[in-house]
């Protein structure tokens, strides 16, 4: 099984998951109120569904669709979130994707994250642009893209059901749009 390399971030190191996480993205992942802001976290989250979960994200990346990283935290190594691209290698583009538990809300980790998959994203996987969706409700995460760098590119109403119908908007960047923080590093 490949792995992914480790991303280093001031406060963040962002590696491949392992079984070893399971209980943790089971606990945060199954907070609904992170469920609810994600078009295909379950709720509740049932024993098992993480490893299935890890499985699937090990084939996609074997097969270059997709790539997953838990988010942990540099200093004590506690798993926080987890942050992924879904890769169109043909054209070039990547959907960037995310999740960071209640605990960790409002503290910038997801940003910090995020810039560094992106600047993989454009440096290393040589992607030309990438995009993000995310429901219009959740505030915080039109907050992450616009740091990041991202502009408005769509608005897609009614486009996910979660028991009822979840408008989303998209954000996007181009490789020649984005500035890279020289704080982090590839290993």
């Amino acid at each position: 099984m490949r792995t992914a390399p480790p991303l280093l971030t001031e406060r963040l190191v962002l590696r491949s998951f392992t079984l070893g996480d399971a209980a943790d993205v089971q606990r945060l992942a199954g907070d609904p109120d992170v469920a609810s802001t994600l078009p295909n976290m379950p709720h509740p989250y049932e024993d098992g569904m993480a490893e299935e979960w890890m499985r699937f994200c090990s084939e996609r990346y074997d097969k270059d669709e997709a790539l997953n990283f838990a988010i942990t935290l540099r200093t004590d190594k506690n798993f926080i979130g987890g942050i992924a691209f879904r890769l169109a290698q043909e054209s070039k583009e990547g959907e960037l994707g995310y999740w960071i538990g209640k605990p960790y809300w409002n503290r910038g980790y997801m940003t910090e994250a995020a810039k560094a998959v992106v600047a993989y994203g454009f440096k290393v996987l040589k992607l030309n642009r990438i995009h993000a969706k995310y429901f219009k409700r959740n505030v915080a995460s039109k907050r992450v893209v616009e740091k990041i760098g991202m502009r408005y590119a769509n608005f897609f109403p009614q486009d996910v059901e979660k028991g009822y119908l979840e408008d989303t908007v998209q954000y996007s960047i181009l490789k020649c749009e984005f500035t890279e923080d020289e704080n982090r590093t590839y290993s």
